[in-house]
């Protein structure tokens, strides 16, 4: 039987990460097995530098804390040794970063996640992760935008030089008329 210390220290982290669950913008698990400790620190790396939390962490911990923040239906995978990644910022970055590595490393595969609340399954973190950038999604917004408008100013100017080319020859007569009328 454990004793209370060690009770007590096995709920602060199911109280921290189940907090942590709850307040992220999403979160991917993985199994972690078969990494080598290179791989493992440029993931990590990466992870870190896209703002991402991540770490191992015994799966009765993360089915317990999963329970709290919600996310019930995610204890299903929780088999083997498993790491979680939390991102309260971009949704999408830990889902691209992962996935990058599971194509890489055979037996580092995805298991699963949440978004917005709800649990995800493998085939939704792989459609997250295929997502653009931001940035390009806003170039490709901008893009969309730009090309009706430029149409537009290039009718509306070939407008004004049809115009521009008739108003003169037009005004030509009416200024020859007027010093006659005076």
């Amino acid at each position: 039987m454990p004793s209370e210390k060690i009770l007590e220290q096995k709920k602060a982290v199911v109280a921290d990460l189940s907090d942590k669950m709850s307040r992220a913008a999403s979160g991917v698990l993985v199994k972690y097995q078969g990494i080598t400790v290179a791989d493992d620190t440029k993931l990590r790396a990466d992870l870190r530098k896209a703002g991402v939390e991540y770490s191992v962490i015994k799966n009765s911990l993360i089915g317990r804390a999963a329970d709290i923040a919600g996310y019930g239906a995610l204890k299903s995978e929780l088999e083997g040794m498993n790491a979680l990644a939390i991102s309260y910022d971009d949704p999408i970055a830990p889902a691209k970063i992962l996935k990058e590595y599971a194509d890489k490393i055979e037996s580092f595969e995805l298991r699963g996640g949440f978004l917005d609340g709800a649990v995800v399954d493998v085939a939704t973190v792989k459609e997250l992760a295929e997502i653009p950038p931001k940035e390009v999604l806003l170039a490709r917004m901008l893009g969309s935008l730009q090309g009706p408008l430029t149409g537009l100013a290039v009718a509306l100017q070939a407008i004004i030089d049809k115009d521009g080319e008739a108003a003169p020859a037009e005004e030509a007569p009416a200024e020859a008329e007027a010093p006659a009328a005076e």
